[in-house]
Parts: structure tokens; sequence; C-alpha cells
């Protein structure tokens, strides 16, 4: 559904969340590959870290909740390179919130974080991606937005919301010759999933996550998904009716 990628030398790939997580081992991967990579977060240490040794590198520190910091890292970004070719938004947080919890301040503060962050990178590299008629767009969603799950009461409609803007994005850009990639993790170890208090079915490092994402945008997938032993069951899960869904759900999460 999306051009494949045959050769990563010299591709201008800006990285938003790349300090920890998938963002940083992703990162690694293309960097090895011969990839330039811009890399963007907040805290520039672990940014600079990451970039030491690799002349490909470029480190453009944002906040990406603040629309001119953005702004500012893609500037950066373009007077080193002219251009990007594919832009990955990785960068997101999660709070464990019920229905007996609601804490409106944290529902806002994820908001902002996961959904209105989205839109900031969107609205700094969308118009320079049309004009250049090629290139493309991931963004790190979840399979908690495939349906409700216990404790995701905010974090999980942040990433449905997320997977419903992908396949927009899909129907507007490709056509266009700009690339989307709809990128749903399950369980992966990150300082993200560490405040989990229960069993993470099919966890796998981070690591392996980046290199199932990096297999995806090579393959030219427009959703990319793992670990598939897990997704899929997730997808499936999705298919049933509501009864035996939430059914299915209280027993497998205990919850």
């Amino acid at each position: 559904m999306n051009p494949a990628i045959r050769d990563w030398s010299g591709r201008r790939v800006w990285v938003i969340g790349a300090s920890t997580g998938i963002g940083a081992e992703t990162a690694r991967q293309l960097l090895a590959r011969g990839a330039r990579v811009a890399l963007s977060a907040r805290r520039a240490e672990p940014l600079q870290e990451l970039a030491d040794g690799h002349a490909n590198a470029l480190v453009a520190t944002l906040d990406i909740t603040d629309h001119a910091t953005v702004l500012a890292a893609r500037e950066q970004v373009l007077a080193a390179w002219q251009g990007i070719d594919l832009v990955l938004i990785v960068a997101g947080g999660y709070n464990e919130m019920r229905a007996d919890s609601l804490d409106l301040a944290k529902v806002n503060q994820l908001i902002d974080l996961n959904l209105r962050g989205v839109f900031n990178c969107l609205d700094a590299v969308l118009p320079g991606l049309l004009v250049q008629g090629s290139g493309g767009i991931g963004i790190v969603a979840s399979v908690a937005g495939f349906g409700g799950l216990p404790k995701a009461l905010i974090y999980g409609p942040t990433k449905a919301a997320l997977i419903n803007l992908t396949e927009s994005l899909y129907l507007d850009l490709q056509p266009r010759g700009v690339a989307v990639y709809q990128i749903n993790p399950g369980f992966v170890d990150t300082p993200m999933t560490a405040v989990n208090d229960f069993k993470m079915p099919a966890l796998i490092t981070a690591t392996q996550a980046a290199t199932e994402l990096v297999a995806g945008l090579e393959a030219g997938d427009f959703h990319i998904h793992f670990p598939k032993r897990f997704t899929n069951w997730i997808r499936l899960a999705r298919l049933l009716p509501y009864r035996w869904y939430f059914a299915l759900i209280h027993k497998v999460t205990g919850l």
C-alpha cells in the first residue's frame, strides 16, 4: 500500500520521540542502515548520547505539545538537509485511568501529548511533503486503540483517534505521492510500560519492536503491528459481538 524502501542510504528521517524506547531503538537501526536521522524529544542529553559517533545524526530538541518548538526543530532540520523524506511521530505518554479515578487534568494532559501534539507535528511537515509529492509519515498509535480496555480510559481513546487519523491521512496523501504508516505496538518493555502492575501478554523488547517497525516500513505496509501473535488476537476479538467482546476482555485481564 506504500512504496517499498530498499535503500536507507542518505534518506532523511525525522524521528520525533527518539530519547527512549521504540523511538530511540528505531533511530539506532536507521542510522546503522545509513539513513540521516534527526533526533527529537524534550531532553537533549539522551539524544546527544544516541547521536554520539554518528555523522548522519542531527539533534533537534522540541516539546511536541509546544507548536513553536516543533516549528523551530523543523527549521533546524530543513536548514541542515533542505528536505525531509520520512517523519516518524513516536512521542506519546500513558496514564492509567478507570472510571472511578477520572482526573480531568490528566485527561487534558494526555490529549495534549498524544493527540494535539501529533497535529502540531503534522502542521509542521505536511506542507513540505505535499510540495515534494514524495516521502512519508508514520504515526505510532497502539493496539489499545482497537477497542475499549480496562485502565485505558483516556490512553485508549487518544490512540483510537490516531488510528482514525492515519486512515484519513492515507486517503488524502497516498494519491499525492506521500506514504502513510499506521504503527500499532502491543506491549513493549519501555519506561512507559514499566509502571504497569499487571502481566503484559507477549511483551517484547524495544529492539524487537524497532526491528518490526523498520521491516514494515521497508515492506511498504500501511498497518505495521507487532507482535502479531498478540495484535492479531486483539484484532480478531474486536470483530466479536459486544456481549462476547466484553466477556472475553474481563476474562483475559481479570478486570
